[in-house]
């Protein structure tokens, strides 16, 4: 098949061998697939996947690596034992994850792995049991971005919002779009976000929901937030869903918060990063980091996608095929690239 491989540090579209589907797997077609941040951080930062203790990612310069792992596909074949749920035709998505002899011997990342091709590739597998059927009208390009839109989900339900408590969303990437979702999803306002580029805070209000946009060239979000919450009489603590991932800025956060604040860090750190937990501990601040998002959340968010509740096609700003990828990679690592680059592996797709 032809695939996006990284070999050697090299990104280069070409051909490669066709997965096989084992015991109780799906092949299938990839019909639509996103670009996520975290396909850079693996290829930036190989040390990670060299030194993964879990064993679930791996990074092997010598083996090629097919990237990719937000996916919509069509069913072309089966592996030994699977059953008849979902016929040769039937479009299908997955958690991105590959069990190894059915998950007894733990999972490996799909697109993170040479033992777990990704969908970067005219074709991927997926298992069974943690497949979806995608029903209804829903595109496969807005299918291919549940694991995005998972991410927020999962987040701002571990923060169990309440009544008075006001949302503060840094970063109007991918990540802060579907925090932005998740919020508005449930009702939840305001919704203050803030992020440097106003094209996305413009999209964070117009399409996903948010309500009050703040520029931190111009304003610090938190001094917003504390003027927000004297005019409404909101007096709950600030829940401060950190969507970058910059170094330095959970520590700026929590030197900039009030005390009591909760900050939930879903941008992902790849270079390391420190933290004064004296400050902290002044300031009582509760954090989370990474976590999930948890199969609940994951297919809840499928299920908002192609039911019609959740539209997450406003965040792709790109289509491009196969060939494209390479170059839609460099373009995701700037902080000025469209939150979502949606990749066509098999040409187009209706």
């Amino acid at each position: 098949m032809r695939a996006a491989v990284l070999r050697g540090g090299r990104l280069d579209v070409r051909e490669t061998a066709d997965p096989v589907p084992g015991d109780g797997e799906l092949l299938l077609r990839t019909l639509s697939t996103a670009i996520c941040a975290s396909d850079v951080h693996f290829m930036d930062h190989p040390e990670l996947g060299v030194n993964d203790p879990t064993g679930r990612s791996l990074y092997d310069a010598d083996r090629d690596i097919v990237l990719g792992h937000e996916f919509a596909g069509e069913v072309v074949g089966h592996g030994p034992g699977c059953t008849d749920r979902f016929p040769v035709g039937t479009r299908v998505t997955s958690i991105p994850i590959r069990l190894v002899n059915g998950g007894a011997d733990g999972a490996r990342i799909i697109g993170q792995h040479p033992e777990a091709q990704g969908s970067f590739a005219e074709f991927v597998v997926v298992a069974e049991a943690i497949a979806k059927p995608v029903e209804g009208d829903a595109s496969s390009d807005a299918v291919a971005l549940t694991d995005a839109f998972a991410v927020g989900e999962f987040y701002v339900r571990s923060a169990r919002m309440e009544q008075g408590e006001v949302p503060i969303v840094v970063g109007a990437g991918a990540i802060g779009l579907s925090a932005v979702a998740a919020l508005a999803g449930r009702g939840v306002e305001p919704i203050i976000v803030s992020d440097y580029q106003a094209e996305r805070r413009e999209l964070a209000r117009d399409s996903f929901g948010a309500h009050i946009l703040v520029d931190p060239a111009e304003a610090s979000p938190f001094d917003v937030w504390r003027q927000v919450r004297a005019e409404r009489g909101l007096w709950g603590p600030a829940v401060v869903f950190e969507c970058v991932g910059a170094t330095g800025l959970i520590q700026n956060i929590v030197d900039s918060v009030d005390m009591g604040t909760r900050i939930y860090c879903a941008g992902g750190w790849y270079t390391g990063d420190s933290l004064s937990i004296t400050d902290a501990t002044r300031q009582g601040v509760t954090i989370q980091f990474g976590g999930g998002p948890h199969p609940q959340d994951w297919y809840g968010t499928l299920d908002a996608i192609a039911s019609g509740r959740l539209d997450p096609l406003p965040s792709v700003g790109a289509v491009v095929g196969l060939d494209g990828v390479p170059d839609a990679i460099d373009l995701a690592r700037k902080s000025s690239g469209p939150p979502r680059i949606i990749v066509h592996p098999n040409g187009d797709v209706a």
